[in-house]
């Protein structure tokens, strides 16, 4: 593993935490391991947790080795020990949360996707702008760029491996919803979601497409459905109504996709290909891709996260072939702070890593990436794929402004300009 030079011991940086659940204890993880495994320029601290329920964020704070905890996250933004603030909560207060915390004069990281709306992510990407000429950091928490697999991808194909590309091809398949008895969580509201499987899952399929051709997404054509409408509320299931029979009325209305399929064009007129289920009986957490160009082709799979098949088709066809590059030496991305050739990386590494490019940003004052502009950018695609879907798959630039309802319908005007490759930048 990398070792530290002697010496004097790197400035801290203060983090503190804005919920504690799944995505909490990933990124707790991620920024206790950082500092104990990269030569970091500055150390990250876990100076404090918030969340509603004081009981529950108190043994969060405990066990994920948080030094305080708040029940306020505006206390916590409050504090002089916190310096960045990391936003791990439900969508609906991401920019609440995230922009107070930058006119606080904080970085912030926060979790996919950026927002809710378009009109919130343009709100949070504004006052990222306008932080930035502070010095201060946004950079959104799209954690499966820091494979080191996929790193590797990029790499490749910004190198010119793969030549122009052709073909972009993401699947991204659960299966935690196929019980209709699974109750209604806020996962499944859109008020606090947003969307159902489209911004859970497919806002990582999107991140992942457009970083790796290194260019945007400039129109879809899309089908969402929701195949379970009603699913028993949480109280209802608690007091053990459904099973016994009583209160078995306690069910609540689905209000998000369960699923979400769309073709897509990119700028420079590659077509691809996108699904987005959490429906898919058997499959856990299959997320895979395979990118086609001219002179090769790249393919991943999740569930094998530290291999990278890749085809080079400039070699004689008669020995020719997808070959299996195992993303474990040294020279891989990220790889010299861990293991020896061969020793598998996991999930929860990718947010060591993201922890780790993003202490590295606040100490360089280097603009992160993903920036809340590419978050931004996913944002508008995924309202071009739900806008594409109300009017029966017709194809949808990205980029058209949306109207959104309070009761979630949208009004798009008709004569708003098409987005053009011209109009787009490039995601980081």
């Amino acid at each position: 593993m990398e070792q530290r030079e002697s010496g004097a011991a790197p400035p801290t940086l203060g983090i503190g935490m804005v919920g504690y659940a799944f995505m909490g204890a990933a990124h707790s993880q991620g920024w206790r391991t950082a500092g104990r495994v990269f030569d970091l320029p500055m150390r990250p601290v876990l100076a404090a947790v918030a969340g509603r329920d004081a009981t529950a964020v108190g043994a969060a704070a405990r066990r994920h080795g948080w030094a305080a905890a708040e029940t306020d996250w505006r206390a916590l933004i409050a504090r002089d020990d916190v310096q960045l603030v990391d936003v791990c909560t439900p969508g609906d207060s991401h920019a609440e949360i995230a922009v107070a915390a930058l006119e606080a004069g904080k970085h912030v990281l926060c979790e996919k996707p950026l927002a809710n709306s378009v009109a919130e992510a343009e709100t949070m990407a504004a006052a990222a702008e306008a932080a930035a000429a502070r010095g201060q950091i946004a950079m959104v928490g799209f954690n499966y760029r820091r494979v080191p697999a996929l790193s590797y991808a990029r790499q490749l194909i910004a190198d010119g491996r793969l030549g122009s590309l052709r073909h972009v091809r993401v699947t991204y398949l659960q299966d935690w919803l196929v019980d209709p008895a699974f109750p209604l969580t806020w996962r499944l509201e859109r008020e606090h979601a947003g969307s159902g499987a489209l911004g859970d899952l497919g806002a990582h399929a999107v991140d992942l497409a457009q970083y790796l051709a290194g260019e945007p997404l400039i129109g879809v054509s899309a089908l969402t459905e929701t195949f379970v409408r009603k699913r028993p509320l949480l109280a209802g299931v608690a007091a053990g109504g459904l099973a016994g029979g009583a209160g078995s009325e306690a069910y609540g209305q689905v209000t998000v996709d369960d699923a979400a399929l769309f073709t897509g064009r990119l700028a420079s007129g590659a077509l691809a290909s996108f699904e987005a289920t959490r429906m898919a009986a058997g499959r856990k957490n299959a997320l895979r891709l395979e990118i086609n160009g001219e002179r090769g082709s790249l393919a991943f799979d999740l569930e094998r996260l530290n291999e990278l098949s890749f085809h080079d088709h400039t070699e004689p066809a008669v020995s020719a072939g997808f070959r299996r590059i195992l993303v474990t030496e040294p020279d891989h991305p990220y790889l010299e702070g861990w293991w020896p050739p061969g020793h598998a990386l996991g999930y929860e590494h990718t947010f060591a890593h993201q922890a780790r490019d993003l202490v590295h940003a606040v100490a360089s004052g280097i603009p992160p990436a993903p920036s809340f502009a590419d978050g931004l950018q996913v944002q508008r695609v995924l309202a071009a794929v739900e806008e594409s879907a109300r009017s029966n798959a017709v194809y949808t630039p990205v980029g058209i402004p949306v109207h959104t309802a309070a009761d979630g319908s949208a009004d798009t005007p008709a004569d708003s300009p098409a987005q053009t490759p011209a109009d787009t930048s490039v995601p980081s």
